[in-house]
């Protein structure tokens, strides 16, 4: 286990008041988090004046590929007769742009949770009437955003400060799932309930080119959790999903899997040539498919034997019937090569169509 950019920010400003209080050599604070009690490693703490101090945390590796491993997170605390405790995001956090979220829009990205959890632990060393304002700064943040949901989400300048329990537990898919499931919540703030469900880049860049007005922010990055998306979709109340995207990745849901990611379920090869028999295709075409490497490959097989069209209406119906029979969403399918021609010919929604 980690610790989460909340739990390093508020450690950090622990060690920043701890300082001011006439603590020198701190080494290691102690901090509550609703996990637990948690002991936190201080890289370096100074005094920039007489009421205020600056203290930096690294966020230590752990088993999870987290971009914000081994990056500063810094806390600078200055205290004031305000009776106060004002937290604020500085140079490296993001600042929110788009409603839905769960900090409002002009506000730095430091969640609810990091931040009762700054204020709860500093209060405690403040003397009555002593109010304090904490800002909180990523310098490697604007350059690892890149690499988060955040230029997505709306969250512009740098990284969020996150956590709901202070501990980043390894391989931690919850965390990446809950920012893919952020863009339903900025989506259902406009009123929409009509939205484009993608896997990942490819498909959205395929969508952007089909439909002629869509709002980007319609546009829905599933990542391997089309499952766990469409559960929030559903309790959004969304009345309308259109799964789109290249094949490679969509027609895995035909067969019931709604975790697209290779290592948990593959079954590509097998759901094409199981369909491809459906629509007669002959024997050797079959065994020709099945020993394909890739989806391309496949299609281009298919393509040879005038086959395309038949096998991918069967696929997309089968992608239809699985999530009808565990959503109450009205579902329309429409499945993709990398040169963005569409596959099926069982769709209902055009490039002209008018989103509710």
């Amino acid at each position: 286990m980690g610790i989460t950019t909340g739990t390093a920010a508020t450690a950090a400003a622990v060690a920043s008041i701890l300082h001011l209080k006439g603590e020198n050599d701190i080494r290691r604070v102690a901090i509550d988090a609703p996990y637990g009690k948690l002991e936190v490693d201080i890289k370096g703490v100074e005094k920039l004046s007489e009421n205020k101090a600056r203290a930096s945390v690294i966020k230590r590796p752990y088993n999870d590929p987290d971009v914000t491993v081994n990056i500063d997170i810094i806390a600078t605390v200055q205290l004031n007769k305000s009776s106060k405790i004002i937290i604020r995001g500085g140079e490296g956090v993001g600042k929110v742009t788009k409603p839905g979220l769960p900090v409002p829009p002009g506000e730095s990205a430091i969640n609810p949770t990091p931040k009762k959890m700054i204020k709860e632990n500093i209060k405690k060393y403040l003397s009555p009437g002593e109010g304090a304002t904490v800002e909180i700064s990523v310098p490697e943040g604007r350059r690892v955003a890149k690499k988060t949901m955040n230029p997505r989400l709306g969250i512009h300048g740098g990284i969020s400060i996150l956590g709901t329990t202070g501990i980043a537990r390894p391989m931690s898919s919850k965390a990446y799932k809950v920012s893919l499931a952020c863009q339903i919540d900025i989506a259902a703030s406009r009123g929409w309930k009509e939205l484009v469900f993608v896997p990942g880049n490819i498909g959205e860049k395929i969508a952007k080119k089909y439909f002629k007005s869509i709002e980007e922010d319609r546009i829905i990055q599933m990542g391997n959790y089309p499952g766990y998306m469409l559960k929030i979709a559903a309790k959004r109340r969304l009345k309308r999903i259109i799964l789109l995207g290249h094949a490679g990745k969509l027609i895995k849901i035909s067969a019931g899997i709604f975790n697209t990611k290779n290592s948990v379920a593959d079954g590509r090869r097998e759901i094409i040539t199981a369909h491809a028999a459906l629509n007669n295709a002959p024997k050797p075409l079959l065994v020709e498919i099945f020993n394909k490497r890739t989806v391309e490959e496949m299609i281009t097989e298919l393509d040879h034997a005038g086959l395309t069209q038949p096998v991918f209406d069967s696929i997309a119906s089968s992608i239809r019937e699985k999530c009808q029979e565990r959503y109450s969403i009205d579902f329309d399918v429409l499945i993709f090569n990398l040169k963005g021609r569409i596959l099926n010919t069982n769709f209902k929604t055009g490039p002209d169509h008018t989103f509710n």
